[in-house]
């Protein structure tokens, strides 16, 4: 069974043809999220520390709406624009998943993403017993 998801009330309005997650059996395939405003979709200038914090802020209302958390993350994607950001984007990142066992992860270094943001993470969730 699938469920696909988007966000109510038009947050994160999706400026693509896609949902903010799928849900296929027990696992949770969230799209990738960017340093989008959860009100306006504009991606968010500025210091990578504000694009990493919103892009994560941005995958917990998804995670929230599907009933779900960072805890029970099995896999994300982090993609940057400039690999001299990744000591920072990796402890931004890291500080939401708390103590909670790090989920196996892919980095990839990009010339550019949609919005022309710095930083996108996309995650798959596990939401089986």
């Amino acid at each position: 069974m699938l469920e696909f998801m988007t966000l109510p009330n038009n947050v994160l309005p999706p400026v693509a043809p896609y949902s903010h997650a799928v849900r296929a059996g027990d696992f949770l395939f969230v799209t990738g999220q960017l340093a989008e405003d959860p009100t306006t979709g504009e991606v968010i200038k500025g210091p990578i520390e504000d694009q990493t914090r919103q892009v994560m802020n941005n995958l917990a209302l998804v995670l929230n709406h599907a009933g779900t958390g960072f805890n029970r993350v099995v896999m994300a994607r982090v993609f940057v624009t400039d690999f001299r950001h990744y000591e920072t984007v990796n402890a931004i990142y890291q500080s939401y998943f708390g103590n909670a066992p790090q989920p196996s992860r892919t980095t990839v270094g990009v010339t550019a993403l949609a919005g022309y943001g710095d930083v996108e993470i996309d995650l798959i969730v596990y939401c089986g017993e």
